[in-house]
């Protein structure tokens, strides 16, 4: 496989990793607002210690790191072939 085939090739699949990354932080954001709205105690006047919230947002915010991550990659990969 000639290089720049296998670099098009590396680059389609960090796109498509990030592209997942992206749709699992909807979905875990989604979810996090499913299970305030279902929960009988919220309301802006309740403050509950033990939430989700925290399991949800270090999810998302390890998500967001893997994007990131994937990002630096896909940059890296496009300045040693030109651009992908």
């Amino acid at each position: 496989m000639p290089e720049v085939e296998s670099r098009e090739l590396i680059a389609a699949d960090l796109r498509v990793l990030i592209s997942q990354i992206e749709s699992s932080m909807r979905r875990t954001a989604t979810a996090m607002a499913q299970e305030h709205r279902s929960d009988p105690e919220s309301s802006a006047d309740v403050f509950v210690l033990d939430d989700v919230t925290p399991r949800y947002a270090r999810a998302i915010a390890a998500l967001d790191a893997c994007r990131a991550g994937l990002g630096h990659a896909l940059e890296c990969l496009s300045e040693a072939s030109g651009t992908l």
